[in-house]
């Protein structure tokens, strides 16, 4: 990982900071000398980002905010919550920008979803494809959403002169999440299993679809690393270029839990969008991303971190 030196004099508000993704930034910032005066990380119980005075109030005196709040989950989570997660999301990334902008804030970090691209885009996914169709069915209420943050940092930029970036992450993984995102789920459901010498787990799904996964400390330092060097209009995706079907990654997790039950696919399940591979060539050239962590080791320490929350 990277040194910032950058940190030195920002006054930083990191939303979502309590969160899987976000607490992770917020070590990093710590571990390169962020001291808690020039660092705020507000709470979802106390801060409320649909509120403008709430959203006013935080940014005020702030060089740098990264906007990683949200309301997010998996595909089940998506099928039930569509229009809260569609309001929720909307109104909070607008208020907070234009928040941002009235209290003179410097630089402006959104994270954006990978579930704003087409259902079937050209494979690996290039950011100039992000226009080319309607997302995924299940997760693209949430998807459009977050694109619209995308258009309102472009907006913003040309009227305003305001410096707004746009990050796409794939799927995120690693110890910490709670979510009801895949791999979460899997090591979770797999993991239980073999602790209570279960005979089978059943997962949604044929296992073809495919995946792009990151691991959680990767898309930190990503972050930092686009807030400190990148300064253009154009999404920038964070990814691990690397694709896996479904049925690859509960592979691994058995072999590395060495669960010996049975693994049941339920066909009568959504699997959502069939393939996700991320060109991240743009991060590369734009401030020299590149992954460290191979899935099979990222996967072994959030299996590790969720072993230890059981005992």
């Amino acid at each position: 990982m990277n040194t910032f030196d950058f940190l030195a004099n920002q006054q930083i508000l990191v939303t979502g900071g309590h969160g899987f993704l976000g607490s992770h930034v917020v070590k990093l910032l710590k571990e390169n000398g962020m001291i808690e005066d020039r660092l705020q990380v507000p709470s979802r119980r106390d801060f409320d980002l649909r509120e403008r005075s709430v959203c006013r109030a935080l940014t005020k005196g702030k060089t740098l905010v990264i906007h990683l709040a949200g309301n997010v989950g998996g595909i089940g989570y998506n099928n039930e919550h569509m229009a809260e997660m569609f309001y929720d999301n909307l109104v909070m990334g607008t208020e907070l920008m234009e928040a941002a902008r009235q209290e003179g804030v410097t630089k402006f970090v959104t994270l954006g979803t990978i579930c704003s691209y087409p259902k079937t885009p050209p494979i690996p996914f290039n950011e100039d494809s992000l226009w080319d169709g309607y997302p995924e069915e299940i997760t693209g209420p949430y998807g459009l959403v977050k694109k619209m943050q995308l258009v309102q940092g472009q907006v913003y930029r040309k009227q305003y002169g305001f410096n707004s970036i746009f990050l796409l992450p794939t799927n995120l993984y690693g110890p910490g999440d709670h979510s009801t995102h895949v791999i979460a789920q899997l090591i979770d459901r797999i993991v239980t299993a073999h602790h209570e010498q279960q005979p089978r787990v059943t997962i949604w799904g044929s296992g073809k679809a495919t995946r792009d996964f990151l691991y959680v400390k990767d898309a930190a330092d990503a972050i930092l690393k686009a807030a400190e060097h990148y300064n253009e209009n154009a999404p920038i995706n964070l990814g691990s270029g690397i694709e896996t079907s479904i049925r690859e990654l509960v592979e691994t997790i058995v072999e590395l839990v060495k669960y010996k039950g049975e693994i049941e696919w339920d066909l009568t399940k959504p699997e959502g969008q069939p393939r996700r591979l991320l060109d991240i060539q743009r991060a590369k050239n734009a401030f020299g991303f590149s992954p460290q962590t191979s899935l099979k080791e990222g996967l072994q320490q959030a299996i590790d971190w969720y072993g230890k929350k059981l005992c």
